[in-house]
């Protein structure tokens, strides 16, 4: 019985290599959305000159949008991947910061990512706000915060965890 069980967890810890598969499309995406990237700075570029300020606004407002994705996504792959999957042997100084984002950490992130991708499109549909009904408006404006209250619940939540760790002389 105890090589069966024995087997069984080796197979449940070997299945972690799974979400290599998962990172690996991620940054295949990445990839993908770079070269939308591109275009976008292209576009921008192209019409700049003739963009009034609004526009431009939103363009610029667009390109850091698409930068905070971004950002996630190689947040989750790397975080992920040392988290769930394996340490990076190769990467000492390089990504030294690794070691400090743990899966509770990693969501705080994320959520708060989730938070200025949110606030930026809200952004961006009050500087078109005519193009809205009010009850579109109030819908994103109630999702946004929904947003911001989950982030914050998160980030509270994971304060206590940590303020109870130390008290029962945790790491």
């Amino acid at each position: 019985m105890k090589k069966l069980e024995h087997l069984i967890e080796s197979i449940i810890l070997a299945s972690r290599w799974l979400l290599v598969v998962f990172y690996l499309g991620l940054g295949i995406a990445l990839a993908l959305y770079a070269v939308s990237f591109g275009f976008k700075v292209w576009d921008f570029a192209d019409k700049v000159a003739y963009l009034g300020e609004t526009d431009t606004i939103l363009k610029m407002l667009s390109l850091i949008d698409a930068a905070l994705v971004a950002s996630l996504l190689v947040m989750v792959i790397i975080s992920g991947y040392e988290n769930f999957v394996s340490r990076f042997d190769n990467a000492e100084g390089e990504l030294s910061w690794l070691g400090k984002i743990d899966a509770g950490s990693l969501k705080i992130k994320v959520a708060s990512t989730i938070v200025a991708i949110s606030s930026i499109h809200l952004l961006q549909v009050f500087l078109n706000a005519q193009q809205y009904s009010d009850d579109k408006l109030m819908w994103f404006t109630i999702i946004h915060i929904t947003f911001v209250i989950s982030a914050l619940f998160l980030a509270y939540i994971d304060k206590v965890m940590a303020d109870t760790k130390k008290s029962k002389g945790g790491d």
